[in-house]
């Protein structure tokens, strides 16, 4: 049983739920608690989308910097690499996977969302890396993940900064993908999860892998790495349905089943 964070499903939604009040700082057992419910996410058949939630007035306002003050060098080289894990767990959910953002989402809870496929924020939402500030860098996936998203100079601009941002410019920036009114954020975010619960789920991990990893290869070595995972879904039940379906009744219309 986690104590800060939650999967709850309903619908072939899965909710991720950060709850440690009152701002739902990221220690080490929330850091932990993430890879735990992210793994049982990822094996779960009744999840097919998922939504990472802090509530109505935070995602999370980011790491427990009075956990991590006084650790020495030696200390966090041990504890470093689990860091970054706990961060990122979410992106290792092989379905689609989306951020609803109120309110805070800095430094370590900005890196949970840059670790999601979407991004929807309320107009209430302030996302940054204030790490500098600390007299640190971003270390759970901030330097890497930001970076990919909008470019080195625009990266480089909100780390070495460390300002705040707030919903109109994220969404300008390309921070977010989306700005909606606070209260719509979750129903927003779950409405985009749910065109998923019905859908060719190997398919969806194959086109998730393709691009992630793609994107950490060469073109040639993407381009092959496309052809593979393309190749492997003809030997899934969902690319018959959908190809016997496309023939007979026209497109849009396949009821997969998943496997």
């Amino acid at each position: 049983m986690t104590e800060f964070v939650r999967l709850e499903v309903d619908g072939g939604v899965g909710t991720i739920r950060l709850d440690r009040p009152p701002m739902n700082a990221i220690n080490r057992q929330v850091q932990d608690e993430l890879v735990e419910v992210a793994t049982e996410a990822t094996s779960r058949s009744d999840v097919r989308a998922v939504v990472v939630y802090g509530g109505e007035k935070t995602l999370a306002a980011g790491a427990d910097v009075k956990e991590m003050a006084d650790m020495t060098y030696s200390e966090m080289a041990e504890r470093t690499h689990q860091l970054s894990r706990g961060f990122g767990a979410v992106s290792e959910i092989p379905k689609p996977v989306v951020a609803a953002i109120t309110g805070y989402a800095l430094g370590g809870g900005f890196e949970v969302a840059l670790s999601c496929d979407r991004r929807i924020a309320g107009d209430n939402a302030t996302v940054g890396q204030p790490e500098i500030l600390l007299g640190i860098i971003p270390g759970g996936g901030g330097t890497q993940r930001l970076t990919r998203l909008v470019g080195p100079a625009k990266a480089k601009d909100i780390i070495f900064t460390g300002r705040f941002v707030k919903a109109a410019e994220a969404l300008e920036m390309g921070l977010v993908d989306e700005v909606v009114p606070a209260d719509e954020v979750y129903g927003r975010a779950r409405a985009w999860a749910e065109q998923f619960a019905n859908g060719p789920s190997r398919a969806l991990a194959a086109a998730k892998a393709a691009i992630d990893r793609g994107m950490d290869m060469d073109l040639r070595d993407g381009l092959a790495f496309e052809s593979e995972v393309f190749a492997a879904l003809f030997g899934t039940e969902d690319q018959t349905i959908g190809m016997r379906s496309f023939v007979e009744n026209g497109p849009g219309k396949a009821q997969f089943l998943g496997r």
